[in-house]
């Protein structure tokens, strides 16, 4: 994390939940937004150059996405945060929804009642970051990704069955676009980046957050390993389009 206090410094805030944060990455630094405000030369070689940091020099960013965090935490606890921080970010991602359905795992009637809560939800984040916001921010939201690669083996994963459980995803991950596309953001398709980078590649239950096969991206079932962090910030960056 780095907040500087220049009065015309680009900012970059990352909102959400712990598809943006550090923790199963391995440490500060290692998450998916914080590579997208500042990449890890060491390890991403092939991504050096390209940050926000580079492209925007001067930036400041915090992450404010937390582990856990439902939508509804974005805009109950992660805005007014942000507000009271006083930063006015040009650059902001948001990843949230995947902990609303996961809350209601295994009931698909409940979950889509979760999507339209997250639907919601969202609404009203975008509506009030136009408030927060610089003139012309970027804002980008995050789809969910699928761990079980969509086959919906929930089973594989260490968890009970929901046959269901691929077609809320798809839900979840439509409402995301729509709300997105009404609000004038950018989506990022973090579903469609992780496929195959999960069940079909190996064990997604594993807890390294730095396993030998840099093609496996997930750890404990639902998290971004650093290697999955990096697939994040490849997703935040393709939607920015800053070359």
């Amino acid at each position: 994390m780095a907040d500087r206090t220049q009065p015309d410094a680009p900012v970059y805030v990352g909102l959400g939940d712990s598809i943006s944060i550090d923790d199963y990455a391995g440490g500060p630094g290692r998450g998916g937004a914080s590579l997208l405000a500042r990449n890890r030369d060491e390890d991403f070689p092939h991504w050096r150059g390209a940050d926000l940091a580079t492209r925007l020099p001067g930036l400041a960013w915090r992450v404010l996405a937390s582990d856990g965090a439902t939508s509804r935490g974005v805009v109950e606890d992660q805005l007014p945060a942000l507000q009271r921080s006083g930063l006015r970010p040009s650059v902001v991602t948001v990843t949230a929804g995947g902990n609303d359905v996961l809350s209601r795992f295994g009931n698909t009637p409940a979950a889509l009642d979760a999507v339209r809560a997250v639907r919601e939800h969202l609404h009203r984040a975008l509506e009030r970051l136009g408030a927060l916001t610089a003139p012309d921010a970027r804002v980008v939201v995050g789809t969910v990704y699928d761990p079980s690669d969509g086959t919906g083996d929930a089973t594989r994963l260490g968890l009970p069955p929901w046959p269901g459980v691929v077609g809320v995803l798809g839900e979840l991950n439509a409402a995301l676009g729509a709300v997105a596309a009404e609000h004038g953001a950018r989506v990022a398709d973090v579903h469609g980046r992780f496929l195959g980078h999960g069940l079909a590649r190996g064990d997604a239950a594993q807890r390294e957050a730095r396993p030998a096969d840099r093609e496996l991206w997930y750890c404990g079932v639902i998290e971004p390993n650093a290697w999955g962090a990096s697939g994040v910030r490849a997703a935040f960056w393709n939607a920015l389009a800053l070359g």
